[in-house]
């Protein structure tokens, strides 16, 4: 049987990237998925690749808003009658170094990233809790771990995002719903093939594994934190990095 036979899941940054790759994989495993997008177009572009309206929809999301996350999820209680997985994906970058950085990057970053992921948090436990199940996948960075250079505010958000699962995952574990996040690393994509080559090139050299991951290698792990392969886990943050920074 499919590993999300039956389920229903929100993924926020639908659109592209890792949050289509792990859209695309939910569905192959049997899944309905709601795309969270702030990109609409790009969005229901991905949900008639994946199938169209019988498995899968688009809403436009600004998930610093508590209201439009709240839409968010009722488009998927009404669309398909439940909520069993929220993965929280959507984030932006705005870098500069610390000295440069204005207060409106800082704030703009800490909000989505942060802000962001514990809206899709909170609302989605509400309605899991009251369920007894559920599964919550929070996407981090390797960067919330390390700190990246020029990056103070991306840094920052996604190490809250590690601590804010932890928080979340104690807070919910009794109601039997589940949290864990992902630290990906290098993960080849429109916005790191936009990196400066002498950039690239230095953080190739600090993988032992000397590749890049692909999309599709986040999207398997966000897979087995969603399904009963990891009934037992909680709290947890497991970093796909190919060993960087082990």
């Amino acid at each position: 049987m499919a590993l999300l036979a039956d389920k229903t899941a929100i993924i926020t940054g639908g659109a592209q990237g890792i949050g289509l790759a792990i859209a695309e994989l939910f569905v192959k495993e049997g899944a309905r998925v709601v795309l969270g997008d702030l990109n609409l177009d790009a969005a229901e572009v991905a949900v008639k690749e994946l199938g169209g309206p019988a498995v899968a929809r688009a809403v436009r999301c600004d998930i610093t808003k508590s209201s439009d996350v709240d839409s968010l999820i009722q488009t998927a209680l009404d669309a398909f009658g439940a909520l069993d997985i929220m993965v929280n994906n959507a984030g932006i970058t705005c870098d500069a170094t610390m000295r440069t950085m204005t207060e409106e990057q800082f704030d703009q970053v800490i909000d989505v990233h942060l802000k962001g992921t514990w809206n899709g948090t909170r609302k989605a436990a509400a309605v899991m809790r009251e369920q007894k199940c559920g599964a919550i996948v929070n996407i981090s960075s390797l960067s919330g771990k390390v700190g990246m250079v020029g990056q103070t505010n991306y840094s920052a958000a996604k190490a809250g995002i590690a601590g804010l699962s932890k928080a979340a995952a104690k807070e919910l574990a009794h109601h039997g719903v589940r949290v864990n996040a992902i630290q990906p690393g290098l993960i080849r994509s429109a916005m790191t093939e936009a990196m400066p080559q002498k950039a690239w090139d230095q953080k190739m050299a600090e993988i032992p594994m000397q590749r890049a991951g692909k999309v599709h290698e986040v999207a398997s792990v966000a897979l087995f934190l969603a399904s009963d392969l990891s009934s037992y886990m909680t709290g947890t943050v497991l970093e796909v990095t190919g060993g960087r920074f082990m």
